[in-house]
């Protein structure tokens, strides 16, 4: 087994390839929660996948609080919810959301 030297964790193996970062809620991150709502905007930099990543359960309040959401890689996003790996290579200006109950996501118009 792969091991992460400095402190014996397991090393996090690449799903996704060599994406980017993304913008990711702590409701996903944190709490473990789905991702039910995807979208990916222009990137602000030559490392930013554009992507961002919601369950949905957040409100206005917690959205505005800038310590409720982190910039994560895309691969530790698709480890706690491999329902979005499908669908990364949808192009800059997708608006994904579930489809209630399944792994799959349909687009918004």
């Amino acid at each position: 087994m792969n091991q992460n030297n400095d402190n014996n964790i397991p090393a996090e193996k690449n799903l996704v390839g060599d994406i980017g970062f993304c913008l990711a809620s702590g409701k996903i991150m944190i709490l473990g929660e789905k991702v039910d709502y995807m979208y990916r905007e222009e990137p602000n930099s030559d490392t930013d996948s554009g992507w961002r990543f919601l369950s949905n359960t957040e409100d206005e309040e917690y959205l505005d609080n800038p310590e409720n959401s982190e910039i994560y890689s895309v691969n530790a996003v698709a480890h706690n919810d491999m329902a979005i790996i499908p669908y990364l290579k949808s192009p800059v200006g997708s608006e994904l959301v579930r489809v209630e109950g399944t792994d799959e996501f349909e687009a918004l118009d």
